[in-house]
């Protein structure tokens, strides 16, 4: 398991990756810890080939409770959700030529159906839009985030998982703009991800999304190696308002 700097991710030069933090422990130790504290709906994401026996040992063990996303297409999708996913999140398999295909969306509706599907919006600014990025974060589509986009996406989806790429794995803040954009505008529920550092980063995304917008923690957890936020105190603040 990799914390990765998510603007830093190119092909065409693999030295410029830049990794906050390599986890010892094997993914079933996450996954575990998830279940132990009830946590569903955490990201498993294959950056990358020869990820899928890892991506598989975390999904045994909590069956049901974890997502996965990197390679997923309307062939393999029901594939993960056998293997224990309870959605399969999917981007750039749904884009040709920068625009999304819409036959590629209904194929795995088909698929795996509308409940056990989760649609990556991630996405980076261009001028004062959001345009979703695909190919692990490196190509830009025409794809905007807006009201329009996420009206129409809904219809099709359980849920989004949206980040902000250019603040991602940074550890400097969260992109305001992006989740207020995202709160203003969203007919199901979505995860926001990029540049969390704190608990107060936790408060204010639950303020700005009025409730509607989750958050990923990730470099800034210690159990990634991070000292802005402990897991527990994040656990606890999630139970706190599930029981309000």
């Amino acid at each position: 398991m990799k914390q990765i700097v998510g603007s830093s991710i190119d092909d065409a030069q693999p030295d410029a990756l830049r990794t906050n933090f390599v986890s010892e422990k094997p993914p079933a130790w996450y996954a575990e810890l998830y279940r132990r504290d009830n946590l569903r709906g955490g990201h498993v994401i294959k950056l990358g080939q020869g990820n899928d026996d890892a991506a598989r040992e975390a999904l045994a063990a909590w069956p049901g409770g974890l997502q996965v996303g990197g390679g997923v297409t309307a062939n393999n999708a029901a594939e993960w959700i056998d293997a224990g996913a309870s959605h399969v999140i999917v981007t750039s398999w749904l884009f040709r030529d920068g625009k999304l295909n819409e036959a590629r969306l209904k194929q795995l509706g088909q698929a795996v159906g509308q409940a056990r599907l989760v649609l990556d919006l991630s996405c980076r600014r261009r001028g004062d839009d959001y345009f979703v990025v695909t190919d692990r974060w490196q190509t830009f589509t025409q794809l905007r985030v807006d009201a329009v986009t996420l009206s129409q996406l809904a219809e099709h989806c359980d849920e989004f998982l949206i980040h902000g790429v250019d603040v991602e794995g940074l550890g400097q803040g969260i992109d305001e703009t992006l989740v207020r954009l995202i709160a203003g505008h969203l007919p199901i529920p979505a995860t926001y991800a990029g540049g969390a550092r704190s608990m107060d980063d936790l408060r204010r995304v639950t303020e700005l999304g009025q409730g509607r917008v989750h958050l990923t923690i990730g470099s800034a957890l210690d159990i990634f190696g991070g000292d802005g936020a402990r897991y527990e105190d994040a656990v606890t603040f999630n139970r706190k308002r599930a029981d309000s």
